[in-house]
């Protein structure tokens, strides 16, 4: 089942839930086939609503496997062990969530979904009187003089309560959590399940065709009859700005200048902020996120559509989200990387592939090769530079760099690239070729041409692209669209 299938139920699921149709919410909860941590934590809690002890310990178990830090779950299980009169594997339970706790006074779940505050003193609470159910009341008199350290001003009665019964080694009520409370999907993500009508429906204004009453959009034409397809473009072909990374834990946002993101993204990051958040782009939008929260990815192949070096997801905790620079709001944040970015310069590359780094307005050759030997994992000394397609106008470190960046438009500028080590995609010598098709498009990174015209090989992108120079132009190709040109055609 994909993802947005599982948040079309789940979604599904606590909209009946809200409306106290619990049986149906808990069918659609187990039709769910693969379900992440807080499904399983809201399929125990409709067990719990329906006295099922056995099916709501099986659903915690399945929960805290997913997620062994998540704490309430602990919680939950220690009340279904109470209930069942377990009470030795109920003070367990409870002493893990408090364990969760890390010496938190409370976990606040409205990020992650759940309207609940789990305090500590509350769960001291509920290890003492499984204690007290023992006849540990010892213990249980110490667990409640530890929850006075954690107490709030709003859990203080409940405390001295029990307190004043365990002297009398009487019990006390358990605190129990509200079952009719479920954990909710992301309302971002949800809200990009419903089917958004740009453009509305097409009406013919005007036809050679006599009463010509078609409403939809025709298909695209083929450039010539019979000519091959082109193949669908590689995936990261185009320039991609700033440091690939890979998100490793899930991030709500909790404020507009924020980005949602969940591990297994690949964001690229343009400015770290010295607040320790970064300014990243995903899917075409610009946000804020814990760089914490981030991994730097290896390398993007072009060759097939799999990202590779992506890091391995780690099973470790949830890092501290940072906190802002004192003094600055996130807004303010935010606006002083797009400062930070508006004094850069996106130096795009002509290779193989096209890639692109970030550097500061006028930086030395240093900086420059530096930055663009990292992209490549190649040291510096193996790479020339270039500001032209036929590599004339060599850039190198007697080169002036004021002319070089005085080209730059807005602060973007174009170099072309080449290597010693390479061997693969570059040729070693000149090739032609010859245009079997036509091929026109207007997209501006594509070599236009038409039949018959010669081409020249820049280099072979993958087994379906190819980069190559015509009529003082250069751009990418399919490969189907040409065949090398005879040895007295060049």
């Amino acid at each position: 089942m994909s993802f947005v299938d599982t948040l079309r139920q789940w979604d599904e699921a606590v909209t009946c839930a809200d409306r106290q149709d619990w049986p149906e919410a808990l069918s659609i909860f187990l039709s769910i086939q693969q379900p992440n941590s807080k499904i399983c934590f809201d399929i125990g809690c409709l067990h719990l609503l329906n006295q099922d002890l056995d099916a709501a310990e099986k659903a915690f178990d399945c929960s805290i496997r997913k997620d062994e830090h998540l704490a309430v779950a602990f919680f939950q299980r220690g009340i279904t062990f109470y209930k069942q009169e377990r009470y030795e594997e109920s003070s367990a339970d409870f002493q893990r969530a408090f364990k969760a706790l890390r010496n938190n006074q409370l976990i606040d779940y409205k990020a992650l979904g759940l309207r609940y505050i789990l305090y500590a003193c509350e769960v001291l609470h509920n290890i003492a009187l499984a204690e007290a159910r023992l006849g540990n009341w010892e213990k249980a008199q110490k667990s409640l003089a530890k929850a006075l350290d954690y107490k709030t001003e709003a859990k203080l009665s409940v405390i001295d309560k029990a307190l004043q019964a365990t002297l009398k080694q009487k019990l006390f009520k358990l605190v129990e959590f509200p079952s009719k409370t479920l954990f909710k999907p992301n309302k971002h993500y949800v809200a990009e399940l419903e089917k958004k009508d740009y453009l509305g429906k097409a009406k013919v204004v005007a036809s050679v065709v006599p009463q010509d009453e078609f409403s939809g959009f025709a298909p695209l034409q083929p450039q010539v009859e019979d000519g091959p397809a082109a193949p669908k473009e590689p995936e990261v072909l185009r320039a991609l700005e700033g440091e690939a990374h890979t998100v490793l834990f899930e991030f709500v946002p909790e404020t507009s200048d924020e980005l949602a993101v969940v591990p297994g993204n690949i964001v690229f990051v343009l400015q770290k902020g010295a607040d320790n958040w970064a300014y990243v782009v995903f899917n075409e939008r610009k946000g804020l996120v814990p760089y914490n929260y981030l991994e730097p990815t290896m390398d993007i192949s072009l060759d097939s559509k799999k990202i590779k070096g992506v890091a391995r997801l780690h099973s470790r905790d949830v890092p501290r989200t940072p906190e802002r620079i004192q003094g600055l709001s996130p807004g303010s944040s935010r606006n002083t990387l797009q400062q930070l970015e508006e004094s850069s310069c996106f130096v795009k590359i002509r290779f193989t592939f096209n890639f692109a780094v970030l550097v500061p307005s006028g930086s030395s050759y240093v900086v420059l090769i530096e930055k663009i030997s990292k992209k490549l994992n190649l040291n510096s000394t193996a790479i020339t530079l270039s500001s032209d397609s036929r590599g004339k106008n060599l850039i190198d470190n007697n080169t002036e760099m004021e002319d070089v960046w005085s080209r730059a438009q807005g602060g973007r500028i174009t170099l072309w690239c080449t290597t010693k080590e390479q061997s693969d995609g570059k040729p070693q010598k000149e090739v032609y070729l010859v245009a079997l098709h036509s091929y026109d498009s207007s997209n501006p990174e594509d070599l236009s041409f038409q039949e018959g015209d010669k081409i020249k090989l820049l280099s072979k992108v993958n087994q379906d692209w190819l980069e190559g120079q015509c009529n003082g132009n250069t751009g990418i190709f399919p490969a189907s669209f040409a065949e090398e040109a005879p040895v007295d055609g060049q």
